[in-house]
């Protein structure tokens, strides 16, 4: 698995991409399979599909939009959302997944990032946590899609979640969310430190010395971006090049 890895994110409700900012004022984009196909085509090293609502609104995943995009993404393709079972898991991998992102599902049975990592292999298994800092230097996890404290130390969360057996994390900034004023570099850096497995940060981005800035002084392995790729003000290739002149692959 290479490091500085760039993943857009289609955050997906009513069959539609969406964005918001810090998860609310969500706002229609485009249509997700056009778009995952862009994403491939431009040079993305991962695609990340969130169904948003599934889990707030209790329904089944589209399954047979993530099975369209599939066909259609020859790149590590991630699903995530509306997650509840190890049931849920094989759908989503007999559709042509190849990585499962775990949220809320793993707060209420942590059981199930174990059992899938056991079953299907831990590279497989992402534990996605959506964070906010509630005093300097200490940060909390949040679930139901950013509206449910649960109390839970980001930290120690993420530690547990490399005990379970995720092979990755994804540590969503719920501050920066769709703010474009940079990656909490800190909450990224910190548990970075706290795991030996590889960190997607998530949460800010607004232009290329931010995806720079995390990928060194923020530790992370990768880094997800959505609105500033569904709105053209940064193309993946660009990106890639301007980081390939900035930042060495093994920092």
């Amino acid at each position: 698995m290479t490091s500085n890895r760039i993943i857009p994110c289609l955050d997906v409700d009513n069959r539609r991409v969406v964005k918001g900012k810090k998860f609310l004022d969500v706002q229609d984009v485009a249509d997700p399979l056009t778009l995952a196909k862009k994403y491939v085509a431009d040079g993305a090293d991962e695609l990340v599909f969130y169904d948003i609502s599934a889990s707030t609104k209790n329904r089944a995943m589209f399954l047979d939009l993530i099975a369209a995009i599939a066909k259609e993404v020859p790149i590590p393709f991630i699903v995530g959302g509306g997650i509840r079972t190890v049931e849920d898991i094989q759908k989503i991998f007999d559709a042509g997944g190849n990585k499962v992102s775990i949220n809320s599902a793993a707060i209420t049975n942590p059981s199930i990032i174990k059992e899938a990592a056991q079953k299907f292999g831990s590279e497989r298994v992402i534990l996605s946590m959506d964070v906010k800092e509630i005093a300097p230097s200490k940060w909390v996890v949040y679930a139901s899609g950013g509206t449910k404290d649960t109390g839970i130390d980001a930290i120690e969360w993420a530690i547990q979640g490399e005990k379970l057996g995720a092979g990755e994390l994804v540590v969503n900034s719920i501050d920066e969310d769709g703010v474009r004023d940079g990656y909490n570099l800190a909450l990224t850096k910190t548990i970075a430190e706290a795991v030996n497995i590889p960190v997607i940060a998530s949460g800010g981005a607004g232009k290329p010395e931010h995806f720079a800035a995390v990928l060194t002084e923020g530790k992370a392995d990768a880094a997800l971006a959505a609105s500033v790729f569904h709105y053209e003000d940064i193309h993946i290739a660009d990106l890639k090049k301007y980081l390939s002149e900035n930042v060495a692959e093994d920092e």
